[in-house]
């Protein structure tokens, strides 16, 4: 059974979710509310930066948000409007009955998790349809600041995009992780943390990364240029050449794992479970992997 933890078993680099305002909605604009609020306060134009969730990352919503931290007493002096909003904000979370609501009512100008990229990140959508064959991943960067339903990996690598929008990892999901209705739920300590992540020389890294910017450049071709990511991921509308670069990256990660191909996401998964057991409970579990896993296993924890 595989139990959810806080980080990440194999050396992975770390997951974490993205910014939660706790405001009442009073920090957060549509297009047309930030333009109607611009209008009256156009000083609050730099401290509005695009807030983008999953729903705004798969269909190419657009929303902002006041982000405040940095704003100095005499900035705030001068935005009447902006100051309106923090009131809001104060008296907001001076209703809610959970005390770590109620700290942060002397900081209005904070969110509750704050989590503003400096340079650009990989997106994970907490939420995927279950129709999609792949969850839809890849970049964003400043000023975006993602909503709590991003997941995000900081300073991430072709490398990290291409074995995460693999389809071992897609099986990996598909099994263990959650469900929202029916739709898949990206969780990160039960479905990232406890991945078994495929061991690979620096040359089987470069061409996988290779496979993954195929991927990216399928995306981004000119008769894809309107579309959102999920218009290129409904598998009624995915383009060939999208879906062929996928497979292509799938066929190269699955022989990370083993040379024999694998025939389905069930055996992708019975697979991935020794590697899985190894990690958490090596002693016992060795034994039950082959040779190749025990090494793999090995070189991990020596890194």
């Amino acid at each position: 059974m595989v139990k959810e933890v806080g980080r990440p078993i194999n050396v992975a680099p770390r997951v974490v979710s993205g910014s939660q305002p706790i405001d009442g909605g009073h920090f957060i604009f549509s297009a047309t509310e930030r333009a109607a609020f611009l209008a009256t306060e156009p000083g609050a134009e730099g401290f509005l930066r695009p807030y983008i969730g999953t729903e705004e990352y798969l269909y190419d919503g657009k929303r902002w948000i006041l982000a405040l931290q940095n704003a100095s007493p005499a900035d705030l002096r001068g935005l009447p409007f902006v100051k309106e909003r923090i009131q809001l904000v104060r008296e907001y979370r001076r209703k809610s009955k959970r005390v770590a609501t109620l700290a942060l009512v002397d900081a209005p100008t904070s969110y509750n998790v704050t989590v503003i990229p400096e340079s650009s990140f990989l997106a994970i959508p907490e939420v995927s349809s279950e129709t999609r064959d792949y969850v839809p991943i890849g970049w964003l960067e400043p000023p975006v600041i993602p909503s709590n339903k991003l997941r995000l990996l900081p300073n991430a690598s072709l490398w990290h995009f291409g074995v995460l929008t693999s389809r071992m990892h897609m099986a990996w999901l598909t099994d263990i992780g959650g469900r929202l209705e029916s739709r898949f739920q990206y969780g990160i300590g039960i479905v990232y943390n406890t991945f078994p992540w495929p061991d690979a020389t620096p040359v089987q890294q470069k061409m996988i990364e290779a496979l993954a910017q195929a991927v990216l450049d399928a995306r981004a071709l000119p008769k894809n240029a309107t579309s959102s990511l999920a218009d290129l991921y409904d598998p009624d509308t995915m383009p060939a050449k999208l879906r062929k670069a996928h497979r292509d990256l799938d066929l190269a990660v699955d022989k990370l794992y083993r040379a024999r191909p694998f025939n389905s996401d069930r055996e992708r998964v019975e697979h991935l479970f020794p590697l899985y057991e190894a990690l958490v409970q090596p002693t016992s579990a060795a034994p039950k992997a082959n040779k190749r896993t025990a090494r793999r296993i090995a070189r991990q924890k020596d890194r």
